[in-house]
């Protein structure tokens, strides 16, 4: 149940990071609509991968997503878009991968 909870956490961000990523691109650095529309779309499969969740709490998915997504997100800025986070990006993100844990996986 864990792995595949992970695994649809990992879908999740892919989607919601990358779909968010192809509007930027879209607007931003005007790469035109197709580009947002495939985000849009992109954005869309998102909130069909979080509904896959094992738990049936969608306040306590979307919570713990928010931690995937922080992660997600640099770790997308740094393949996509060269960044390199500093030390507290680093530690921020695992502060929120460890609340993912605690509100997810802890026993209940």
């Amino acid at each position: 149940m864990i792995v595949k909870s992970v695994l649809l956490f990992v879908l999740a961000a892919i989607l919601e990071i990358g779909g968010a990523w192809l509007v930027w691109q879209g607007l931003r650095e005007h790469r035109g609509w197709l580009w947002i529309g495939a985000g849009i779309i992109a954005l869309g499969a998102y909130g069909f991968v979080a509904a896959f969740q094992p738990d049936a709490n969608f306040g306590r998915v979307l919570a713990a997503y928010g931690g995937v997504f922080v992660a997600g997100s640099l770790l997308w800025g740094m393949v996509a878009d060269g960044f390199r986070p500093d030390r507290w990006d680093i530690v921020g993100a695992a502060v929120c991968l460890a609340g993912v844990g605690l509100i997810m996986y802890a026993p209940r």
